[in-house]
């Protein structure tokens, strides 16, 4: 964009032309995006770093301010935004991608698109959880996105961290995944999209080795770490890993 917004919610504009995020060898290094759950709660394990980008979708930038994290972009319709938050971010001179109000995409999956464009590598989806359960559910199966193969992505709201494995299936060999964590842990696997198969962990009460996790069954549900190391690796379809840390 080269001018101001033409949407300016309770009358202030947006201007274009502040640093936008940081980059090394013009790829963004590490983005967060900031979804607008109002229940939504900074993560306890990560805050962006000095290097990463941090995107606010809409009513995100409210939860970004309110955090005390900086903001590089704000994007969506900005329907959500108070006149004190759109005028805190007009001040900092924040820049602005707006959408329609009516559109075919959540305001989430704006943000998600646009870091991906920009060849993010590394993204951290905050404020996601909670809320209306029709958001919620669009924001866990947006992790199964194909464009999202090969990033890391996870969704962490809280002590919760979601990631999505994705299984090798016709090409042999597993997918893999290690998480740190604390004895007491919970670790969930639900199966998204299909049954998960050739489903193995290590590092939890109660292990699996080479089973299948049936869609709609709820087998995967609330293992436990025994140290602070979780291993879980799958053959093929879709496994959401959902880590709650003890307390969180």
């Amino acid at each position: 964009m080269s001018e101001t917004s033409d949407r300016r919610p309770d009358g202030v504009a947006f201007f274009v032309g502040g640093a936008g995020p940081p980059r090394v060898g013009g790829h963004l290094v590490g983005t967060y995006i900031v979804a607008g759950s109002p229940a939504g709660q900074p993560p306890t394990d990560r805050r962006p770093g000095p290097d990463d980008s941090v995107i606010a979708a809409d009513y995100g930038a409210h939860h970004a301010l309110a955090w005390g994290w900086p903001i590089h972009l704000l994007i969506g319709d900005l329907d959500s935004l108070s006149g004190p938050d759109a005028r805190a971010l007009a001040a900092a001179g924040i820049p602005a991608i707006t959408a329609p109000a009516a559109k075919d995409e959540t305001d989430l999956e704006l943000a998600l698109a646009h870091a991906v464009a920009e060849d993010a590598r590394a993204i951290v989806i905050c404020a996601a959880l909670g809320g209306r359960a029709d958001h919620m559910l669009a924001n866990v199966l947006m992790l199964a996105r194909p464009e999202l193969a090969g990033r890391d992505v996870v969704i962490a709201d809280g002590g919760q961290t979601l990631h999505l494995l994705r299984g090798v299936g016709a090409a042999g060999g597993m997918a893999c995944l290690v998480l740190e964590g604390a004895p007491g842990d919970l670790l969930s696997l639900l199966p998204i999209g299909g049954d998960a198969v050739g489903v193995t962990t290590r590092g939890l009460v109660y292990p699996l080795w080479d089973e299948t996790l049936y869609l709609g069954q709820t087998r995967g549900v609330s293992n436990v770490f025994e140290g602070v190391t979780a291993h879980v690796a799958l053959r093929a379809g879709l496994l959401v890993v959902i880590h709650t840390r003890a307390g969180g």
